[in-house]
């Protein structure tokens, strides 16, 4: 697919405000139809991203194309294709939760019929038809997040940008959302969303990570698993003490981690193809496997581990005392995201 017929790329684009670097050499594209996840902590550049994409603020350095137009040129019918949901609450605070989404649909033109009925789905898609005659401003933080959500969504744009969606927003809600996102997304639509939430980054088609403006990984959740811990991971118990040594060296293999005297953690380029001759060589030496399974790290383990700065130990070591820095997040410990 060319470049041209990405609803979002990103050439080396960096943003400074004034000597400080807020986003520095990022490139991206995002594909039509499809859902990017832009995850990184507070501060990382999220914000800023967002903005610069929608035309609020104007890249220092590299070049933006937004439905193939310069975000600080849109056309009006360009605009009219694209949703915004910023991340602190901008909608009016003397209107009734109805009145906000009503008064947004008609600026998009939608005729009454259409609108009314809009409005009602998008409000009780984000649990606010019940509230929806009270003041925005008699809201709590949270039902303002969702009435700003409804408004992105009342006129179902082609593109939609969503900054920090479900801050603040229950669990189920939360899924709720996602449900709708995942719905615009297989009718042709295109999300750009950033969340804190990184288990939320399983519900993304692609996801880019930041750490202090710069983008660490892009890829589908899957393969950042893969990224993060340098391969498949496999967990195997043996009812005898065994050395990890015994391991190493095995086709497809990349490391062993002996994590106790019965316990193994196995890197692998493949654990359906690694797992066989594994058991088998630890059989070979008299071990007595328990059990064996691969092993799928949350998401937190996944950014702490993408996040850390730390070398990791070379290619084919075995580590034997504690928990060796590229397995941090992954087992023992687990920290969680910060």
């Amino acid at each position: 697919m060319s470049q041209m017929s990405m609803p979002v790329v990103m050439q080396h684009v960096t943003r400074m405000f004034g000597d400080v670097v807020a986003v520095r050499d990022v490139s991206l594209q995002v594909a039509p139809g499809t859902i990017l996840g832009l995850i990184g902590p507070s501060g990382s550049g999220k914000t800023t991203i967002i903005r610069m994409l929608t035309g609020m603020v104007e890249p220092t350095e590299g070049t933006i194309r937004v439905l193939d137009e310069n975000p600080r040129r849109f056309r009006a019918r360009t605009r009219e294709q694209i949703g915004y949901m910023p991340q602190h609450f901008v909608l009016y605070p003397e209107l009734t939760a109805e009145e906000n989404v009503t008064f947004v649909a008609s600026l998009f033109g939608m005729l009454w019929r259409r609108r009314r009925r809009r409005v009602k789905e998008v409000l009780q898609l984000v649990g606010l038809w019940d509230a929806r005659g009270r003041w925005a401003s008699h809201l709590s933080g949270g039902m303002q997040r969702r009435l700003e959500l409804a408004c992105a969504l009342v006129h179902e744009p082609a593109l939609l940008f969503v900054d920090e969606p479900t801050a603040g927003i229950d669990p189920v809600l939360r899924q709720t959302i996602w449900d709708e996102f995942r719905r615009l997304r297989d009718a042709g639509r295109t999300l750009f969303v950033t969340t804190q939430y990184v288990g939320e980054a399983e519900y993304c088609d692609n996801v880019a990570v930041l750490r202090q403006g710069e983008l660490i990984a892009l890829a589908p959740p899957e393969e950042l698993r893969h990224q993060a811990l340098g391969g498949d991971v496999i967990e195997i118990e043996t009812r005898n003490i065994v050395d990890g040594s015994i391991v190493q060296g095995l086709e497809g293999i990349k490391s062993v981690q002996q994590h106790g005297p019965r316990s193994l953690l196995v890197v692998a380029d493949d654990a359906g193809e690694a797992t066989p001759r594994v058991l088998a060589a630890i059989a070979a030496q008299g071990g007595q496997v328990a059990s064996s399974r691969e092993y799928r790290p949350s998401f937190d383990e996944v950014f702490a581990r993408l996040m850390a700065t730390v070398e990791e130990p070379a290619e084919g070591t075995v580590e034997r005392n504690g928990v060796p820095s590229d397995w941090a997040g992954v087992h023992g410990s687990r920290p969680g995201y910060r």
